[in-house]
């Protein structure tokens, strides 16, 4: 059994309030937990309204698979228009 864990750093880019920041995490949060099947939550900076830290979890029997999974989400956070990737960990255990 595989456990992928990927921890990512967002900067915000023209979102001035938390309102304006959670209404963009809400939705996506919500579309990458229905379309990779990972487990998905924001884990700091929840009252800066300029940052954002998520943590995504996927559990497999395949660690490349559960790599492959993560990285797919990675790359869907990469391409966003709202936010750029600041850093990331990804760690398959």
């Amino acid at each position: 059994m595989a456990v992928g864990i990927l921890r990512v750093s967002l900067r915000f880019l023209g979102v001035h309030t938390l309102k304006e920041k959670r209404a963009i995490l809400e939705g996506l949060l919500v579309r990458l937990r229905r379309e990779f099947n990972v487990s998905a939550a924001e884990l700091a900076e929840l009252d800066n309204p300029e940052k954002a830290v998520l943590g995504f979890a996927h559990l497999s029997n395949d660690g490349a698979y559960c790599d492959g999974v993560l990285q797919r989400v990675l790359e869907r956070l990469s391409g966003s228009r709202d936010f750029y990737v600041e850093s990331h960990e990804l760690e398959v255990l």
